[in-house]
């Protein structure tokens, strides 16, 4: 009964948009069985709407929305030619994309967003964020995505920005089935790239066990206790019995076990060049609706992708002080396969009682390979000696999800079955829902290896003339590291709506679990060459270098050994458990009035604690034993946090007009790896990062104006407007370190304010005459200013006040679309840009650093051959922009993503 006035306009509104598109065979009208004259015969009957009209079929939900809801539809999302979630949230106004992979909501950080899927708490791969990174889910699952801008008491109280809820593809109401086929290329990706011998498995991005960690290596780290050095292996042989008949007889059986360790390592990691095959795409689903009887429906979708690609990229890094003398050069190659499954079931009894699961698998994988080649404070250019890093790392990224939903209401059906009348007192308008989540998260990175070597260059240009593997305490390390992130989610909530003459009231509550375990081990290993014989031998290919005859010639100095520096802090074990109770009351007076209240009570408890898993004694244990610093790991609050949504219905200058007013009171919380004191590499920016155990929540106080207006010609237009005061803010901010260092370390800010203002539109642009008909308008514009207050905890911050980091002044995306009047061919143009946006807060005088404006312009292109063939081509990053970075007037950071082109087939039933 809600809003009975705006599904009818927008209903006229898409048929309008229709009928110029729309050909039917039209049969000979008979009146008083005398058939009037047959207009002219069509072979075929066909409707084809404009894909204009699926920005339009999501704006009911939208306007029935209590609090403030930009939705996206998986049409829309298909048109525009996004493969990912994270890439098709940069069409929502207000939303920004970081790392191509984070979304910042709001000029807000990640941490200030939440990602759920069907309305579900999932867990993340990420390895130093609890926050979900978006890249990992393929539009190809996705039916729709919500992104919700203010608070209601339905959903978690961690809503900084907002909250995106992934919804999956549904059950079909007919058969339905497709196959797609595609194929691409990158600009930056063509010929040759750098690549080492990997697995057997690579094509279906799991390690076939070439990388892991061998059982030798195993056995022996818990045989000497984590400790692999001479000394201990040599005490540890003593002590188990073993005679020598000398210290010396003992020093030498020592270094042959420790070398012959060595050679358990895959060393076979030269670096040679591989040809970039051309991008593959395959994606397929299948679903249908079984009527069983008069009131039983089952139904099942079934589907599945796979993709793989090469990419290339060259990073520059500067000193902004000597951008001349200090610099870095990064060529990196990445070989990258995305698998996916999902099956959904459903069982329906009349439309009273629905069941329903989803089970999905997605696998993301990089297989990258880098070679880096710099200057530092203790190598300048003009020196002719530089430093190189070969790189190689394999990072398997997968998430499982298996979720069961159900909604019941005791309607006449139900109380038809129930004998004696049993359910006679349950009202029937009464609706309870249920839930059970349960997901794990993981990322395995079975051998990340690093090799560092020293140059001889040219002092003019910095060209490589000869390298070396370096000699002395650091040749190589090897690091193996493995996450799991399990979370269960489960909860109810019900509904009772009471109607009254001129309005009607919404009763709603529930309650909510969430249960999430994380732990993370990363264990390092270190072989250095200290000495060799012949200095000429680690010149040669990586994998000679460290052969089985260099590591165990008595003649080199080679010593095999676990890291030591911040052992225990390289691991942690981490846990939350979150009880929630919400109530809701939703009134609507004469549909013209509509008031929501709410508020959501969370008893929240965290603890997370370093984990040395090498540690064997109680003076060397696995986790803290020391009770304060146990108390400083633990966290637990419980508090209410308020809802209030005000909603006018009209008329005012379009035939349906809608003005939000919202308020709230929330709050984020630090990630769990924060509230440790460890540090530890963040691997999207290299930088360390230290943690803080007195690191706080932020309390947010939100308020949201939004204006829509609907006209009759489907075209629409939104005002918003929005304010955010922050108390605590969580944010990075540089820390001391060496000179050529980077560091970071979380503090609680004093305060953050936003300000800012949204704009989006729909416009046909048929008013322009003639073929300006066939073309559209759609966009969104954001501006707004942040202000953070660092405060008294901050190390001596170049700006005590400045922007929130990641927050950009403004954010533009912008699509203009053409549908041919004969439905045979649509394109989009998209385009997308931010605003400077801070990346890095100076310290100590130091300038801030700002990631610069990227202007991105996509072209898609789809052409309908049949109704049930689709042919599509995208080409993305069309002006070829570069990621830069500017501190102080010079680009400190530029990457090249180079411009892709894809094509791709599809046939649908």
């Amino acid at each position: 009964m809600k809003f009975q006035r705006a599904p009818l306009v927008l209903a006229i509104a898409t048929a309008s948009t229709f009928a110029s598109q729309v050909w039917a065979q039209d049969q000979a009208i008979v009146v008083d069985n005398i058939p009037a004259p047959s207009a002219q015969q069509i072979e075929e009957v066909m409707v084809q709407g404009r894909l204009q009209d699926s920005a339009e079929t999501l704006v009911i939900e939208r306007l029935e929305e209590e609090v403030v809801t930009d939705i996206l539809g998986s049409e829309m999302i298909g048109r525009v030619g996004d493969s990912n979630v994270a890439a098709a949230l940069r069409r929502v106004s207000g939303l920004s994309l970081v790392s191509d992979k984070f979304v910042y909501v709001r000029g807000l950080g990640e941490r200030y967003s939440s990602t759920t899927l069907n309305g579900a708490t999932v867990p993340s791969p990420d390895l130093t964020r609890n926050v979900v990174p978006l890249d990992v889910f393929p539009t190809s699952v996705v039916d729709s995505l919500a992104v919700q801008k203010s608070y209601s008491a339905d959903k978690a109280a961690t809503f900084g920005g907002g909250n995106v809820d992934i919804r999956t593809k549904s059950i079909p109401d007919s058969l339905t089935y497709f196959v797609e086929l595609g194929t691409g290329m990158n600009t930056e990706a063509s010929g040759d790239a750098i690549s080492y011998r990997g697995g057997s498995d690579d094509n279906l991005g799991t390690d076939d066990g070439t990388r892991a960690m061998s059982g030798e290596i195993k056995s022996a780290l818990q045989r000497f206790k984590g400790n692999l050095s001479l000394t201990n292996i040599r005490n540890t042989l003593i002590a188990e019995g073993q005679q020598f008949e000398s210290t010396a007889a003992a020093d030498a059986a020592a270094k042959a076990l420790n070398r012959e360790l060595a050679t358990s390592l895959n060393r076979d990691v030269s670096i040679e060049n591989d040809s970039v095959d051309p991008q593959y795409d395959a994606k397929a689903a299948i679903g249908n609706r079984f009527i069983l009887g008069d009131n039983w429906e089952l139904g099942f979708l079934a589907g599945g992708s796979y993709k793989n690609r090469w990419s290339e990229s060259v990073r520059i890094a500067r000193d902004y002080g000597q951008p001349d003398q200090q610099f870095d050069t990064k060529n990196e190659s990445t070989y990258s396969v995305d698998l996916s499954g999902n099956l959904n079931l459903g069982l329906r009894y009349s439309d009273e009682h629905s069941i329903s699961t989803t089970s999905l698998f997605l696998r993301n994988t990089d297989d990258e390979t880098a070679i880096r080649n710099y200057f530092d404070a203790n190598r300048l250019l003009s020196d002719g000696r530089g430093k190189r890093e070969y790189a190689l790392k394999f990072e398997q990224r997968e998430m499982r999800v298996n979720q069961i939903a159900g909604e019941h209401r005791m309607g006449p059906e139900t109380k038809a079955v129930v004998p004696g009348g049993m359910l006679d007192w349950a009202p029937e308008e009464l609706v309870v829902d249920w839930f059970y989540s349960d997901s794990v998260a993981t990322t395995d990175i079975p051998n990340e290896v690093n090799v560092y070597a020293d140059t001889i260059t040219d002092t003019v240009t910095g060209e490589v003339l000869s390298s070396s593997v370096s000699v002395g305490s650091k040749s190589a390390d090897y690091r193996f590291t493995e996450l799991e992130d399990s979370v269960i989610n489960y909860g109810w909530s019900a509904t009772l709506p009471v109607e009254f003459s001129q309005s009607t009231l919404e009763l709603s509550g529930g309650f909510a679990r969430t249960e999430k375990g994380r732990s993370y081990k990363q264990t390092q290993l270190r072989l250095d060459a200290f000495n060799v014989a012949d200095s000429g031998s680690m010149s040669g290919e990586l994998g000679d270098v460290f052969s089985d005859e260099s590591i165990t010639d008595p003649a080199n100095d080679f010593l095999f050994d676990r890291e030591g520096s911040n052992t225990n802090k390289q691991s942690y074990i981490a846990a939350t458990l979150t009880d929630a109770v919400f109530g809701k009351v939703d009134w609507t007076l004469n549909e013209t009035w509509r008031i929501s209240a709410g508020a959501r009570w969370e008893d929240y408890n965290q603890v997370a604690l370093d984990w040395n898993p090498y540690g064997y004694t109680i003076d060397d244990p696995q986790i803290p034993m020391d009770p304060e610093e146990l108390a400083d790991a633990t966290y637990a609050d419980d508090a209410v946090y308020p809802s209030l949504s005000l909603t006018y219905m009209g008329a005012f200058w379009a035939e349906t007009f809608q003005l939000r007013f919202g308020a709230s009171k929330t709050a984020v919380r630090p990630d769990l790896r924060e509230i440790t004191d460890a540090i530890y590499i963040d691997p999207i920016t290299d930088e360390q990062v230290k943690g803080n155990p007195n690191a706080r929540p932020s309390e947010i106080t939100n308020f949201d104006i939004r204006a829509e207006w609907f006209f009759d010609d489907g075209d629409s237009l939104t005002l918003s407007t929005y304010y955010k005061d922050i108390v605590d803010p969580i944010e990075f901010f540089e820390a001391g370190s060496s000179d050529t260092n980077v560091a970071r370390e979380i503090i609680n800010a004093e305060s953050g304010e936003i300000v800012g203002m949204e704009i989006e539109g729909l416009k046909n642009l048929g008013f322009l005459g003639g073929f300006m008909d066939n073309l559209f308008v759609q966009g969104n514009l954001t501006f707004q200013d942040t202000e953070l207050t660092a405060g008294s905890e901050a190390d001596l911050p170049t700006n005590p006040v400045r922007e929130m980091t990641g927050a950009s002044e403004y954010v533009v995306n912008m699509m203009l679309g053409f549908d041919s009047p004969d439905g045979e061919h649509s394109a989009t143009l998209g385009y997308n840009v931010f605003g400077d946006r801070l990346y890095l807060a100076g310290r100590n005088g130091a300038p801030d650093a700002y990631e610069q404006p990227f202007h991105s312009l996509d072209l898609t292109y789809s052409w309908y051959p049949t109704a049930e063939i689709t042919v599509k081509a995208k080409m993305q990053n069309l002006l070829d922009e570069a990621i830069e970075i500017e501190r102080a007037n010079v680009i400190v950071f530029e990457e090249k993503p180079g411009q892709s082109f894809s094509l791709s087939a599809q046939y649908q039933f």
